[in-house]
């Protein structure tokens, strides 16, 4: 479903991405992991072509298409969808009128709202604005829900979560994935108590340092934290 071959990109005249490989196939669901400043949001943005990024080698394929130089908005048609960690504030647009749009009437958005624990009421209030962290990250997951993207990226959808919540959004997400492909980007993995995901991918100094089975890496930062990541001779090469 998504495909990334050597990828080195810049933002600003300064590299963040340094030949990156990474492939999730159809129907799985991968997560992405790393500490913070390693490159997980530049990827993030690199696969949907954002005009800061500037892709000096490699390559991105979706779906068996070349995207790498397609537009934003064209990415986004052939069925990627993404909920960001900071999503902006867009005053004089309602959060209810965003939900009609994405559904189109073939789900009934209320109902949908239920499964990220989203009043009605708030339906009626500006897009983002004034929200709390966690209301915030459970409307922008909605959002993406409503949207029903074929290939599903969550940024941190686990940052600034509480336990009551994160259980909540975990749930959601996981059964939003079945029969879909999605990456999940996160820091400490938290989320991953309630989701199911076919491989673990470590991020560090811009580069994809090393990928697995997901409870063999989650264990092994959990016990030496991702310092142990600077001993691999793909990463040596970078710094």
């Amino acid at each position: 479903m998504l495909r990334i071959e050597n990828l080195t990109v810049e933002i600003a005249g300064k590299r963040v991405l340094g030949g990156v490989n990474l492939e999730v196939p159809k129907g799985e669901i991968h997560v992405l992991l790393g500490p913070n400043g390693s490159g997980k949001t530049s990827l993030i943005t690199s696969i949907l072509g954002f005009p800061s990024c500037h892709i000096l080698s490699g390559n991105i394929r979706f779906n068996g298409t070349d995207i790498t130089t397609m537009p934003t908005d064209e990415r986004v048609k052939l069925g990627i969808g993404v909920a960001f960690q900071n999503p902006p504030q867009i005053r004089g647009v309602k959060l209810g009128d965003v939900l009609r749009h994405l559904t189109k009437g073939k789900i009934d958005e209320v109902k949908l709202a239920g499964t990220t624990n989203i009043p009605v009421d708030f339906f009626g209030r500006d897009l983002n604005l004034g929200f709390s962290g966690g209301e915030l990250k459970r409307t922008e997951i909605l959002q993406l829900l409503a949207q029903r993207p074929d290939f599903a990226i969550f940024d941190e959808p686990d940052s600034g979560v509480d336990v009551e919540n994160l259980e909540v959004i975990g749930k959601a997400i996981n059964e939003f994935l079945k029969n879909r492909s999605g990456l999940l980007i996160t820091h400490l993995g938290h989320i991953l108590r309630y989701l199911k995901v076919d491989k673990a991918h470590v991020m560090f100094y811009g580069t994809i340092a090393c990928s697995g089975k997901p409870t063999n890496i989650i264990n092994r930062i959990m016990k030496k934290g991702y310092k142990w990541c600077e001993r691999c001779p793909k990463v040596k090469k970078l710094r």
